[in-house]
């Protein structure tokens, strides 16, 4: 399939919303752009592209999505540089881990070129809404749903793809406190962990209640099957330094998400000539590590907050603090140069960013 920006119509909005935005009290996830981009596969076919108002859609109540789960969805954002210019983040990996999430799910694949443009024209349209003040971005959700009206069960038919966005500021505020999960699991070995399914989501809100209720922001999760082994931290791909080495799970065990930030933090790292491994952690070794102060830092990667740093981590009743390092910490210091080669104040040498 030939896509180009040509092929999409675009509706605007008479009048912009912009302007009632309270930049100061933004909340993650609550106000959104202008527009939003639509696209259709019916009869085999992916079809009808457009932006439009973002607005409600119309569904019917036996929409298979609605009954049987099939949807996925990804997360990127769009930044605006020191240079004034709109950039988007590796959206390349973003289009490629839809698509594996699309085959695991038994749904439509989606060119990526659709992916790619529709990204492009929904920025063109709603530029504005990135925000150029430090600490700010515009959260991208592209998602990809079942619409075919049946309750049989049996992969749709027919499917929607959607691209919608919202202005962010930071997702956490500060160091988090966080316990390691040892009886419920949030993806486990032949499962859904690898596709960026809701889903997953939906099965992870109940323990992280649970920890919540307990004095904890999230869980770090663990394998289903003993319990004894780390998998990710809350919707965050997990990373710590122990005796100076950042260390990471491995994604061989195919119950882990493939991060987009995860892979960038490991590749800066590498070339910083810093040592990395992706290995096996279990909780005995974390445990031991931070009581013993070999183990400096454990942080979160992810899309929402880049990284997430822990302060706290509650294992078996016993809770380890983790002293801050403050500019000086490996997450600290990946964090800021992943941030200047986002706004275009270092070079992008491993060419990261698309620009609108």
């Amino acid at each position: 399939m030939v896509f180009t920006a040509s092929d999409i119509a675009i509706r605007q909005r008479p009048s912009s919303k912009l302007s009632t935005v309270n930049w100061a009290q933004l909340m993650f996830g609550r106000t959104f752009t202008d527009h939003m981009f639509c696209a259709d596969f019916i009869d085999g076919q992916w079809t009808d592209f457009r932006i439009e108002p973002y607005g409600n859609i119309s569904i019917e109540p036996s929409l298979s999505a609605l009954h049987y789960g099939q949807s996925i969805f990804e997360g990127l954002k769009a930044f605006r540089g020191v240079d004034n210019r709109v950039r988007i983040f590796r959206p390349e990996m973003n289009a490629k881990r839809l698509n594996a999430s699309a085959r695991r799910m038994c749904m439509a694949e989606l060119p990526e070129s659709v992916f790619l443009e529709g990204l492009r024209a929904l920025l063109k349209v709603d530029s504005d809404w990135v925000h150029g003040e430090p600490g700010y971005s515009l959260y991208l959700r592209p998602f990809l749903f079942a619409t075919e009206t049946y309750l049989g069960i049996k992969p749709s038919d027919s499917y929607r793809f959607m691209i919608i966005a919202s202005p962010v500021g930071a997702y956490y505020e500060g160091r988090i406190r966080v316990r390691v999960e040892q009886e419920y699991s949030r993806a486990s070995a032949g499962g859904t962990g690898t596709a960026k399914a809701a889903g997953n989501y939906a099965a992870s809100l109940y323990p992280a209640l649970l920890g919540q209720k307990e004095g904890y922001r999230q869980l770090i999760w663990t394998d289903s099957a003993t319990h004894t082994q780390i998998e990710e931290s809350g919707t965050m791909n997990l990373f710590i330094v122990h005796n100076g080495t950042l260390m990471t799970p491995p994604l061989d065990s195919n119950t882990i998400l493939a991060g987009v930030t995860r892979d960038s933090i490991l590749a800066l790292s590498r070339r910083r000539g810093w040592e990395t491994k992706e290995e096996t952690i279990s909780v005995d070794f974390l445990a031991s590590g931070l009581a013993d102060g070999t183990i400096t830092e454990v942080f979160g990667t992810g899309t929402a907050a880049t990284i997430a740093f822990i302060e706290c981590i509650g294992i078996n009743g016993t809770d380890y603090s983790l002293s801050d390092l403050g500019i000086e910490s490996k997450g600290a210091q990946l964090a800021a140069e992943l941030y200047s080669i986002k706004m275009g104040e270092n070079p992008d040498e491993f060419g990261w960013n698309w620009n609108l």
